[in-house]
């Protein structure tokens, strides 16, 4: 069972940025693009850099140290889409003014 967790505020986010939060243990990189706010794993599954750290352009977050692509929506590894590599993706939402991540229960 998933839990929403307050990760920010409206306006925390610059639009077309990411930012990295801790919840239930484990890093979260939240998106605010197209106005949406999105939710995937922040470490990069290939060697272990911030996503939210990354540039990210038309929805696509580069990997800072390898430029590794992942669909920041999606959390997809764009480079391969059929390979099983990617982040994992979470539900969000906005609540008043509070962006709200869930994460499952561990």
């Amino acid at each position: 069972m998933s839990v929403f967790h307050t990760v920010a505020q409206i306006g925390e986010i610059p639009e077309g940025e990411g930012r990295s939060f801790q919840v239930a243990g484990r890093m979260i990189a939240v998106f605010h693009l197209d106005g949406e706010y999105s939710a995937i794993d922040d470490i990069c599954s290939h060697m272990g850099a911030s996503l939210a750290a990354g540039n990210v352009e038309e929805g696509v977050v580069y990997c800072p140290w390898h430029a590794w692509r992942f669909c920041a929506k999606k959390g997809t590894w764009l480079d391969n889409p059929q390979a099983q590599i990617g982040q994992k993706c979470f539900e969000g939402q906005v609540e008043g003014n509070e962006i709200r991540v869930a994460v499952p229960e561990e």
